[in-house]
């Protein structure tokens, strides 16, 4: 029994490591065939649509890690807000927003910060800030956006070019060759392919960072309309 125990350790070690050695190659192969279409398609236009790629991801990042924090329980701040009110008046409440990070916590901080002038400056104050939070949320994106839309037409712009230098070449040699022909234009479309993965892997990020923003924008709106009942309950 141990020594069937052992065979069939042996043999799966085995094949795990002939399974890794296998993806190690393929993954290999792969960066060789990437690197050498990148080549193939020329490095002017192809440059710069990775270029959008690369300026593209860098905003994605670090609006995705802007947006994270910028989320709040925006539950557990009511919460906090309406017993801080209850304790110790409007400036406790407004130590708790002033230590709780995320636009949500801005935004209560200017609503109580008018608490004395009435509710319906509370409102207008509210509504006033929540415009200027929900700018912060949106920045970059319209980048983002420049960037999904200029990567495919970067791309369409190399393959007409390089068409056109298949076509010089065809006049150049004075026939049509086959091989020249289907030389030139494999070389045009891997601009256009290059381009439209580009802008598919950055409209993916524009999306996700899209509906992100929406529920923090909900939320913020929800959770104004809490505090602005809140201060009525505390009067």
């Amino acid at each position: 029994m141990k020594k069937g125990f052992i065979l069939i350790t042996i043999v799966l070690t085995g094949s795990f490591s002939a399974y890794a050695q296998t993806s190690s190659e393929a993954g290999d192969n792969f960066h060789q065939i990437i690197k050498q279409k990148f080549m193939e398609g020329g490095p002017e236009f192809m440059g710069i649509v990775l270029l959008c790629l690369i300026l593209g991801l860098a905003l994605a990042i670090e609006r995705i890690i802007y947006l994270n924090m910028a989320t709040t329980n925006s539950k557990k701040l009511l919460n906090k807000v309406n017993d801080a009110l209850k304790s110790g008046g409007v400036n406790a409440a407004k130590e708790v927003c002033r230590n709780t990070r995320g636009p949500v916590a801005s935004i209560f901080y200017q609503g109580l910060d008018r608490s004395d002038e009435g509710l319906e400056q509370v409102e207008k104050s509210i509504v006033a800030y929540g415009g200027v939070q929900m700018g912060l949320l949106e920045k970059g994106l319209s980048w983002i956006s420049l960037f999904i839309a200029l990567a495919p037409m970067l791309g369409f712009m190399g393959t007409v070019i390089g068409m056109i230098g298949a076509f010089d070449a065809i006049e150049a040699a004075g026939d049509i060759s086959p091989s020249l022909v289907a030389g030139g234009i494999k070389v045009a479309l891997l601009t256009t392919v290059f381009g439209l993965i580009v802008a598919m892997i950055l409209q993916v990020f524009y999306n996700y960072l899209i509906s992100k923003v929406d529920s923090i924008v909900n939320d913020m709106e929800d959770a104004s309309i809490k505090l602005v009942d809140i201060l009525v309950n505390n009067k």
